[in-house]
């Protein structure tokens, strides 16, 4: 290291900056011989996605989950998120639980599971919504009838009036007041009939436009469900040319939507509630992450991911199949959870015991401790802001599933309310491992390219500006760029940040930090 051999006249306050950058920690001592490493966790290693909890579903459901998974040979989360979703088709706009004061949450929700092709999507979906389709044709049948009904009353009413109008119309004068107060009672009765539409409880694919109406005619409910992924391609403007997810972000949240169609009458469903059961490949997942305005505007944070391990290579060839008297049940169940609420005008509120409330809010303490600067879920903001409101749902499903034809009448318990937590951390480690495929933490996806940088070109021990002087300036534009991936490399294990020497009372620029690197990484350099 060369010194400067003149020095300016003058106070010697600053003299620290007449020296090259790093002198102190060039004076550093290496750290000791002995002094241990832990392995590096890799960085994708600490998005571990766990296993579907099957049992905390009911015995019905799960039974029917376990078999599924069994005979197609699938993960069990595939059938699993697909059977809470049909749970929600059958009670979404028919109840809602209220946690504590004036917060309340629908039972609607929406799920996407994400498997490459060659895993046996369709089979599931089939299985697990064939009888939710087997209960919408008995709807139909029954609507056919009340259309009838209303049909009839409607042209016998609006005949009435007639009569009634052109009566006061060819009335004497000393009559005519009457009869025309008659006529436009007539009138009303009339207008107030309204003819139902045919029931429809599941749709495919659908624009906004198609939506909205299916609301304002299915009493503000409807279900997507499909085992592909075509319904993003609409959000993101595969008809209109850009994108529009309003509806779908009303649908979700309960918000009041209005709805204008030609010809016809503005209507407003006051609590929309679009409950959607995804089966897609992993690449839309990019897909939907670069839908325009889909992050920003809270869409994506609306959704239940799950992305299972493939099982394909693994498979048993002769699988056990599914039993005729768990899938029986499970058509059974279902049936009457659908036939039990489908003719409710208002939602049934559903509501904890204190027990179940005492669980609610340790959860809820969990969650927000985990959202502040450096928490676990901090990189998930908008989707984890979400989780609590998710689980509520969660319970509420599981809870009219425990008791198909009287759960109204009964408040959700604790062992209810603690299953649907086990759930929300499942579909907690799988939307982080979603985001972070999505890039929604750029912290790591800039660890990655430091890392690979360092293997490339290991060096011992750096300090923060050496790095930044040898990384591309293409990856990291300022210094400061370097921060939250040395942090994430240092949380991993592949870095050290050594102890600065103490300050010197002359003051002066502070020293640029320094590392150590990882023994794994500096083995590289042969």
């Amino acid at each position: 290291m060369s010194m400067p051999t003149t020095v300016a006249d003058g106070p010697f306050g600053n003299v620290t900056s007449l020296f090259p950058d790093g002198w102190e920690q060039a004076m550093e001592p290496p750290p000791a011989a002995g002094e241990a490493w832990d392995a590096p966790v890799d960085l994708g290693e600490s998005r571990t996605r766990p296993l579907f909890p099957v049992d905390t579903l009911p015995g019905w459901i799960g039974g029917m989950v376990a078999a599924v998974a069994e005979e197609t040979q699938t993960p069990a989360d595939l059938a699993g998120c697909l059977a809470l979703a049909v749970v929600a088709a059958a009670a979404g706009g028919k109840a809602t639980v209220r946690i504590r004061g004036r917060w309340t949450e629908p039972v609607n929700i929406y799920t996407v599971v994400a498997l490459d092709p060659g895993n046996r999507k369709s089979a599931v979906f089939d299985l697990m919504t064939k009888p939710l389709l087997t209960v919408e044709e008995s709807l139909v049948e029954i609507s056919k009838i009340r259309i009838t009904e209303a049909e009839t009353a409607l042209k016998l009413a609006k005949a009435t009036a007639d009569k009634a109008a052109h009566r006061a119309t060819n009335a004497e004068p000393d009559q005519r007041e009457a009869l025309t107060r008659e006529a436009i009672a007539l009138a009303q009765q009339a207008a107030a009939i309204t003819v139902p539409c045919e029931t429809q409880l599941i749709a495919d694919n659908a624009t906004q436009e198609s939506l909205a109406t299916l609301l304002a005619d299915q009493g503000g409910r409807i279900a997507i469900m499909s085992p592909e992924g075509g319904i993003f391609d609409i959000i993101a403007g595969l008809y209109s040319g850009s994108a529009n997810m309003e509806i779908f972000l009303k649908g979700h949240a309960g918000d009041m939507v209005r709805v204008n169609r030609q010809g016809r009458p503005s209507q407003h469903v006051q609590r929309p509630a679009v409950t959607m059961g995804l089966a897609i490949q992993p690449e839309v997942l990019d897909a939907i992450a670069n839908v325009k305005g889909a992050d920003g505007r809270g869409l994506l944070a609306r959704y239940l991911y799950s992305v299972p391990e493939s099982l394909v290579g693994s498979r048993t060839v002769e699988p056990e199949p599914l039993p005729d008297h768990v899938a029986d049940n499970y058509s059974a169940r279902l049936a009457a959870l659908a036939m039990a609420l489908v003719d409710r005008d208002e939602p049934a509120v559903l509501t904890l015991t204190p027990e179940a409330n005492a669980v609610m809010l340790a959860y809820q303490k969990v969650t927000e401790a985990r959202l502040g600067k450096g928490g676990a879920l901090r990189s998930i903001l908008k989707w984890a802001s979400k989780r609590d409101g998710a689980v509520a749902r969660l319970a509420g499903l599981l809870h009219l599933a425990e008791h198909p034809t009287d759960g109204w009448d009964r408040p959700i318990e604790a062992g209810t309310l603690a299953a649907a937590t086990r759930l929300g951390d499942y579909f907690t480690a799988h939307a982080l491992h979603v985001f972070d495929a999505m890039g929604a933490d750029p912290g790591r996806d800039a660890a990655r390219t430091l890392l690979d940088h360092l293997r490339a070109n290991p060096m011992p021990a750096f300090t923060k500006r050496d790095l930044f002087r040898a990384v591309p300036r293409a990856d990291f534009r300022t210094i400061s760029d370097l921060g939250p991936a040395l942090d994430l490399l240092e949380e991993h294990g592949w870095l050290r940040q050594q102890t600065p020497p103490p300050r010197s009372a002359r003051g002066g620029r502070p020293p640029s930090p320094r590392y150590h690197l990882h023994p794994a990484l500096t083995r590289y350099q042969g």
